[in-house]
């Protein structure tokens, strides 16, 4: 993931029902979805960034997303915060 260093200074949610309802609150700037995670998680999250106008960014896979938000375990999907 080439934006690693961004992600990890970024203030950032992490996880599925921590993104959703960070996008549902209109405090999300841009999300993060690892492409290997489940299919119907990653088109709920799609659907629900197109209708609040937040940008996607696609991960290879959850181990990577988890790395780049400093976790040791793999994360689904991570949503930047507004400041």
């Amino acid at each position: 993931m080439s934006n690693d260093k961004g992600l990890q200074d970024a203030h950032v949610r992490i996880g599925t029902k921590q993104t959703m309802r960070t996008v549902e609150c209109g405090q999300a700037t841009e999300v993060y979805v690892a492409l290997d995670a489940d299919n119907r998680l990653i088109s709920k999250i799609v659907a629900l960034c197109e209708k609040h106008s937040v940008n996607i960014t696609y991960v290879d896979t959850m181990i990577e997303l988890g790395e780049a938000c400093s976790i040791e375990v793999g994360a689904a999907m991570a949503a930047v915060i507004k400041q």
